[in-house]
């Protein structure tokens, strides 16, 4: 941050982490939340298939951590996701209580091309960054969720 902009910190929100942490996802997110709303999904169904696009399975509970949603509503996102053949949910066999959902052929079919354009639009919104600024702020942001997950 340069000095300007560190002297324009003039309110508690210009330095408070939560609040410029929050505002900016939602300012890197709103367009492309767009593009997702136009594709046939909502912003918690994208979540899902993304998290799952590139993983064998994850339980419930796993998934609700990644995907910020609380498990009653990940159970009814999944159910929507089951019914439009995205994705699968099935019972471990050792533990009933415990389901896990994994992505299926046409779910990747259908987010694919979201994720291509979310990485296109990340580097749209990067564009500018030095890359080993981006390398910085992203290893900052693994290393605090990693710290935070932890004291949970």
């Amino acid at each position: 941050m340069t000095d300007e902009r560190r002297r324009a910190a003039r309110y508690f929100t210009d330095d408070y982490l939560a609040y410029l942490l929050a505002r900016a996802s939602t300012l890197v997110s709103r367009q492309f939340h767009a593009r997702v709303s136009r594709a046939g999904l909502r912003i918690p169904e994208w979540r899902v298939l993304a998290t799952l696009y590139d993983r064998e399975s994850l339980t419930i509970g796993g998934l609700a951590e990644i995907t910020l949603l609380k498990q009653p509503t990940l159970t009814r996102v999944t159910a929507r996701l089951e019914e439009q053949g995205w994705v699968q949910r099935r019972d471990e066999p050792e533990d009933r209580r415990i389901t896990r959902v994994s992505i299926t052929a046409a779910g990747q079919e259908k987010v694919r091309p979201l994720l291509e354009r979310a990485k296109a639009h990340e580097a749209q919104v990067l564009n500018g960054y030095p890359p080993e600024e981006v390398e910085t702020l992203k290893a900052g942001l693994r290393e605090m969720i990693a710290r935070l997950s932890e004291q949970q």
